[in-house]
């Protein structure tokens, strides 16, 4: 299989769509003549005209509510933020609109509707633009969050994304965007509700999603250098949750540290927690960990920043915690 970048994976997937369906269209800011803040709308704009790929003024809530209402009428819309960040401006329309009319008009309109673009920190970005906001989304009624960690997933679940009738809020990982994996030259979806098992181990379930997954991989490595080999589960889709897939895992190890970027007070690993323990009490041998950036906003300065989100070193600290190593 062709070894392609992720920031490409999105590319083909949204290319795919509109060449398959012609109700898709893409619609926000710098995404047609300017290829995208992170060039991944590249070529789209000539590929389908002005028509169907839509440059945006600075009006996140504007033009995500036309999204909205095209998404009623029966299109089917790609709203793009420039960063998940300035998702806030228009989290009226996300949260009181697309993931309520469904139900509000008893089932007469579907919001079929994707808001994706690049969320939690990136490099040097400042408090503003650095936050994880996926526990605000996964907390609403109504709408599928998935937040995909390889070229390979966001390829397939973007492409679901697409064809769903709901609103789904698709997180990409901003500083995943040259990252690379195998990806299949075929058709392929990956549906939503269904966590992977990145790593096989035994002594440990490391559970993440979006660029944590590869903070857990790095740490896997390392503490296999000492004999311990852990899981790690790939959540994915945060809404719907794969409680099977975790939970089996982590019957089979024991123990289990979850791995998120975002912060710890209401963060989304505190709900993975509670769904562990409630399914798989009987079969822990030791306390849930929880590892998370720290409690405050984004540093600017580079080493603050490296210091506040979760590395590599937590990652193998909370683990030996886990194993009573420490």
């Amino acid at each position: 299989m062709p070894v392609i970048s992720y920031r490409e994976a999105l590319n083909q997937a949204m290319r795919e769509e509109m060449e398959r369906d012609p109700d898709v269209f893409i619609m926000g800011e710098e995404v047609g003549h300017y290829n995208g803040a992170y060039k991944v709308t590249q070529g789209l704009l000539n590929h389908f005209s002005e028509r169907r790929v839509i440059d945006a003024p600075i009006a996140e809530m504007g033009f995500a509510g036309i999204g909205v209402g095209a998404a009623m009428v029966g299109l089917r819309p790609i709203i793009e933020f420039m960063t998940f960040n300035f998702s806030l401006v228009a989290i009226d329309q996300i949260v009181n609109n697309a993931a309520k009319i469904f139900q509000m008009s008893g089932g007469q309109f579907n919001v079929p509707i994707v808001f994706r673009g690049p969320g939690g920190p990136a490099v040097q970005v400042g408090s503003q633009h650095s936050q994880s906001l996926e526990s605000f989304y996964a907390n609403v009624p109504g709408l599928k969050v998935v937040m995909p960690s390889t070229a390979y997933d966001a390829k397939g679940l973007l492409k679901t994304a697409i064809r769903d009738d709901n609103p789904v809020v698709f997180i990409e990982g901003e500083t995943l965007y040259n990252s690379t994996w195998e990806v299949p030259t075929t058709e392929y979806l990956i549906p939503f509700g269904k966590a992977d098992v990145k790593r096989v181990g035994q002594h440990v379930t490391l559970i993440a999603w979006s660029k944590m997954v590869w903070t857990c991989l790095d740490a896997a490595k390392e503490l296999a250098k000492d004999g311990i080999e852990a899981e790690v589960v790939d959540v994915r889709s945060l809404r719907p949750l794969d409680h099977d897939t975790i939970c089996s895992s982590v019957a089979k190890t024991g123990r289990c540290v979850i791995v998120e970027v975002g912060w710890p007070v209401a963060g989304y690993g505190a709900e993975v927690a509670y769904q562990v323990q409630r399914a798989c009490l009987d079969q822990l041998d030791a306390p849930i960990e929880r590892v998370t950036s720290d409690d405050v906003p984004m540093p600017y300065a580079k080493n603050l920043e490296d210091e506040v989100q979760p590395q590599i070193k937590d990652v193998i600290a909370a683990v030996k915690r886990a194993l009573y190593l420490a």
